[in-house]
């Protein structure tokens, strides 16, 4: 992590919070903690139970949900301290913490720690509730070694333990606004683990119940946390407290809009997943569902209310109404925490519906014949993940192109057709058949492969996406606290991306991961895993843009390349890609065949010839993008060279042909042998060797040249440059 040369002087006593929010804080604790663990023990809960193994204590039964509950809390509130330090209050001009931010990752620290504990201690319960045994007679270190990574839900606790205590350093050792950045992005995984292999990740429609509880545990802890750490800021009495208020109410209130929205939205989905609506009434399950869901829709009121009374006020230093009816709100929001651990021990009811099929329990749905053309184009199952991402990606596109449109600024139609063909190709890749029988058959699956990490990079780095967010996002300016556009602007000038778009990273990243995933067993392994799948798309996806970005990208790249260079890198993937789809073709054995047989799809008799099929998908498919990659650049080129032609048209207007004049005096010395003395030259005083330049001579600097820095950028500075430097890409292309 990045050090500081000086710390910042840490709070003085007369600066410290007030009794009243950590009181709250533990208050929220307790409650959720009270709630999953009575609820637990009135209602004897526990999924396991129905498997046939015993009792294992009212310990482990009664103290797992508690645990779990504090774990749960401590997480959330870490995750708001992060996200107030990165994006709510403004760092300083030199890109380190300012006292907010600083005191921000102190009071996540503690949290972290409390966070990592109850981790820790759910690794032995969570053994002891799978084999039916007293907690007591697991707390062996060689048993816990050998059962632990045999059990999912302990290994994921494991998992999750070890990013907390990665949090607690970092929170411990951060002092810059970028590295709080990175911060946050770890403590977003927190959640990751445990939900992608919870109760969601079996049973019938998993990949529906997974993602949906994925986006929603999401939601909830970054309002839950944000709020907390909204109200820790309200009620300190530091000197820039003013200054955060002014930024953090009114980002807070917009981010819990969207994160309300995003609960009720993915809660009904996963509801109705596990349960059908007449089902609701009459069973412990569905009383929970119904108490959250009451919760959630007296949250949104108290929501509504900030917006009217205290959003306002609160950015005006009067944060009285805000902690007021705050502080209510973390009450109920602690409360919803432990209903929500307690739905998660309670088993969904008997609704007298048939056992699930091999194909559902395994894949989470049907597949009800082969992959016929018109299975694929129009047997959707929408990817709540990748889908909605392609979505929202073409609305917020399409709504930056409207703000230019309504300024009066162009923007060309091509790159928003590129842009909305990727996000098109990114829905059918994920959401049309292609994406249900991708996760079946081999060949289907390597389309999907071709689809998501060749043809949707291509299309959506020719629509410029950085270059119009630049122009259609507002600029913080010089005074005010920086914002998304200078957050993508020092994102984009990053070390870290300047990096990973070397041609020596993101080659190899490119060709070989297609060797590694394949061959090295990581596929295999992974095939049985919803999560895997999600975490496989997503690796296409970024590769692939990394790779594309600075080859045939509208936007400027952290690192430009030539021409020449960005088509030798290009020719330098396409006998790697071809060997890899023909090593596939001659490959012997069936990759994941255990898996694959396990399906036993009568349309797949043999699946050494569907991965043949999928390897001859692989080496087709992916040379028609690399062939319009070459296109592309060739125009690209074709392009340059006029722009360099007219510019240097427009200079000889402008100086009378100096150039052409110094060079023809040039060749005249080399051919008479004459001395180039300065006092009898007929050169010009614009010709090379004259201390005398002309402005217009100045070349401007490159992108590779010296610039604001990342931190200074976040920090608000270097948006005038930027702006000309945006407005002149723009321009020029």
């Amino acid at each position: 992590m990045a050090q500081a040369t000086v710390e910042p002087a840490a709070p003085t006593p007369r600066n410290r919070q007030p009794d009243g929010m950590p009181m709250l804080i533990g208050l929220g604790v307790l409650i959720a903690v009270l709630i999953a663990g009575g609820i637990t023990a009135m209602s004897g809960a526990r999924p396991l139970a129905s498997l046939g193994l015993p009792d294992p204590g009212t310990l482990t039964t009664i103290g797992l949900p508690a645990v779990r509950a504090a774990a749960e809390t401590f997480m959330v509130l870490t995750l708001g301290g992060t996200l107030l330090a990165a994006f709510l209050v403004p760092p300083q001009r030199s890109g380190y913490l300012d006292v907010s931010g600083y005191r921000a990752l102190r009071i996540a620290s503690w949290t972290a720690v409390g966070w990592t504990v109850a981790a820790a201690l759910l690794i032995p319960l969570t053994v002891a509730d799978a084999l039916g045994r007293p907690v007591s007679d697991v707390l062996d270190l060689r048993l816990l070694v050998d059962l632990v990574p045999r059990l999912s839900a302990s290994t994921s606790w494991g998992f999750t333990a070890l990013i907390a205590l990665v949090v607690v350093v970092g929170c411990r050792t951060v002092l810059t606004w970028g590295w709080s950045v990175v911060l946050f992005g770890v403590a977003l995984l927190g959640p990751l683990p445990v939900t992608l292999t919870g109760h969601s990740a079996s049973g019938g429609s998993h990949d529906i119940a997974t993602n949906s509880l994925v986006l929603h545990v999401l939601a909830a802890s970054l309002w839950v946390g944000g709020l907390v750490a909204v109200l820790v800021l309200a009620a300190g009495r530091a000197p820039d407290r003013l200054t955060g208020l002014a930024t953090a109410v009114p980002r807070f209130s917009r981010l819990a809009l969207v994160c309300w929205t995003a609960l009720a939205v993915t809660g009904v989905v996963n509801a109705l997943v596990r349960i059908p609506i007449a089902a609701l009434f009459g069973s412990t399950y569905g009383l929970l569902i119904l108490l959250k869901t009451a919760a959630l829709i007296v949250l949104g009121a108290m929501g509504a209310a900030h917006r009217r009374s205290s959003v306002d006020a609160a950015a005006q230093g009067r944060p009285g109404a805000l902690l007021r009816l705050g502080g209510a709100e973390v009450v109920l929001m602690a409360a919803t925490i432990g209903l929500a651990v307690a739905l998660g021990r309670s088993a969904t009811p008997d609704t007298g519906e048939g056992a699930p099929s091999r194909l559902e329990v395994v894949l989470g749905y049907d597949l009800f014949g082969p992959p016929t053309p018109a299975a694929l184009a129009f047997g959707w199952r929408f990817d709540l993940i990748f889908g909605t991402a392609a979505l929202a990606m073409a609305l917020c596109y399409v709504l930056g192109v409207l703000r230019l449109r309504r300024r009066g600024d162009a923007w060309p139609v091509g790159r928003t057709i590129a842009w909305l063909a990727g996000c098109a190709a990114l829905l059918i890749a994920t959401s049309s058949g292609i994406g249900p029988y991708g996760h079946a058959m081999f060949s289907v699956h390597m389309a999907e492969h071709m689809i998501l990490s060749m043809l949707v990079p291509i299309l959506l780095v020719l629509g410029g996406p950085v270059t119009l967010a630049l122009r259609a996002l507002p600029p913080a300016g010089r005074t005010g606290p920086p914002g998304p556009r200078e957050w993508l602007l020092a994102g984009v000038h990053s070390p870290v991306a300047r990096l990973l778009t070397h041609p020596l990273v993101t080659l190899p990243l490119f060709v070989g991961s297609y060797y590694l995933l394949y061959f090295s067993g990581l596929f295999a392994a992974a095939l049985p895993e919803h999560w895997a799948h999600v975490v496989m798309n997503l690796h296409f996806l970024l590769v692939g843009s990394l790779f594309f970005w600075p080859i045939v990208g509208i936007d400027p790249a952290p690192r430009r390349l030539p021409p020449a260079a960005r088509l030798g890198v290009v020719f330098a993937s396409v006998p790697f890609h071809a060997f890899f789809g023909v090593a596939l073709m001659s490959y012997n054995s069936v990759i994941g065949g255990e898996y694959y047989r396990s399906l036993g799809l009568p349309w797949v008799p043999n699946p050494l010839d569907d991965q043949r099929l999928g390897g001859g998908l692989a080496w087709a498919s992916g040379e028609i993008p690399l062939l319009l990659v070459v296109v592309v650049l060739l125009i690209q080129w074709s392009r340059q060279d006029e722009r360099s032609a007219r510019s240097a048209d427009r200079r000889a207007e402008v100086d009378g042909d100096a150039e052409l004049k110094a060079y023809n005096a040039m060749l005249s010395r080399l051919a008479t042998g004459t001395a180039p003395l300065v006092a009898q030259s007929d050169e010009s005083e614009c010709s090379p060797g004259h201390t005398k330049v002309d402005a217009n001579d100045v070349e401007e600097p490159s992108d590779d040249q010296g610039g604001p820095t990342p931190e200074g950028i976040a920090a608000g500075q270097g948006s005038s440059i930027e702006d000309g430097n945006a407005a002149e890409v723009d321009r020029r292309r």
